[in-house]
């Protein structure tokens, strides 16, 4: 990404948290983090990446929720905090990237000697 893309990014990041939190507290999803934001190289489509933590609500719910509810209000608060010639079409996303990187620690945990060494690949050479 480009610095400005970069820049662009964070601004809508700032500007979607407090909606986001509006949107938590009505639908009672516990808390919902941007965690991630693509841009497109033209400024048109935004990939905003959710991580939904708690609340009586899953994941896929609450993206369902904010899809089909949420995303023109959600849309204009963009258009409100960030000076743009066009407001990206936001498009979200559940950010599973914590959960895969805990199925690669259990796996990795799961192959790992118990004494902690390896039976492999000493490194004194012998």
């Amino acid at each position: 990404m480009s610095i400005r893309t970069e820049r662009v990014a964070g601004e809508i990041q700032k500007a979607l948290a407090t909606p986001l939190r509006s949107v938590s507290e009505e639908i009672g999803a516990g808390f919902i983090t941007v965690t991630e934001i693509r841009l497109s190289a033209d400024l048109q489509l935004a990939r905003v990446y959710l991580s939904v933590f708690g609340g009586k609500r899953t994941p896929a719910e609450v993206l369902d929720h904010i899809e089909e509810h949420e995303a023109g209000r959600l849309r204009h608060a963009v258009s409100k905090a960030v000076r743009l010639r066009f407001v990206p079409q936001l498009k979200f996303y559940i950010d599973d990237s914590l959960d895969r990187a805990n199925r690669i620690e259990a796996i990795l945990d799961s192959v790992k000697p118990k004494d902690g060494s390896w039976e492999h690949g000493d490194s004194d050479g012998e």
